[in-house]
């Protein structure tokens, strides 16, 4: 009997194993129809909007901005900035702050594969996932995922679609101060908004804005080009 459960759980196990493998390949080709986020905003009474638009045709400037504003060494590292992890750590624990650490990468694998919240379980899920699309995809899908499907406003998800609502056109074309409003959004889409920021929001995307051409002339987004 216990040999049945065993075996059982195995196949089990393996089956999602291969699942999961299988689903990330998809993605590696096909974009990504819906996530769990737009699901649950969906049900929350939003209307979606998302415009994806591939890479090549992303202005270069959102890439940068995206790069400056969360992941400074998207480049060089394999889904996990373990320097940024423990300054996150360090500073929660200096000020009782809860502080992010997440790449890029863990944040697209967060956003296509799984759900908001869930504690340990889910990170443990997410670093699966980053170890997965690291692998099968490389930078320049992770990239053009992340920007494609990170939510940018209430209902709102892609660069694309946030630079229609914001600006009126569409992300073929970004200066870099828009770029970096939109860059300066994505950690909390819900309360922030790119058009006449304010506070921290405005600050933030200035900052990120003054970035953008360090990391086009330091090369920091060399994996991209």
């Amino acid at each position: 009997m216990i040999a049945r459960i065993v075996s059982l759980l195995a196949k089990i196990v393996i089956g999602a194993l291969l699942a999961s493998v299988l689903w990330v390949v998809v993605y590696r080709f096909v974009a990504p129809p819906i996530t769990f986020t737009m699901i649950g905003d969906a049900l929350g009474g939003h209307s979606i909007s998302k415009r994806w638009m591939p890479l090549s045709r992303i202005d270069p400037n959102m890439a940068r901005a995206a790069i400056a504003g969360e992941d400074a060494r998207f480049c060089t590292h394999h889904g996990f900035d373990f320097e940024a992890i423990a300054k996150a750590y360090a500073r929660t624990q200096r000020d009782g702050r809860l502080r992010g650490g997440s790449t890029i990468s863990q944040q697209t694998a967060k956003n296509a594969f799984l759900f908001q919240g869930g504690g340990y379980a889910r990170k443990a899920l997410e670093a699966y996932f980053t170890f997965l699309i690291e692998t099968l995809w490389g930078k320049r899908r992770i990239m053009e995922v992340y920007l494609n499907i990170a939510e940018t406003g209430i209902g709102t998800y892609g660069v694309n679609a946030g630079a229609m609502r914001y600006f009126g056109h569409d992300a073929s074309h970004l200066t870099s101060a828009e770029a970096g409003r939109i860059a300066a959004v994505l950690p909390l889409p819900k309360k922030r908004a790119a058009i006449a920021p304010r506070g921290f929001t405005r600050r933030h995307g200035n900052a990120i804005s003054k970035r953008v051409g360090v990391v086009r002339n330091d090369g920091l987004d060399s994996c991209l080009r």
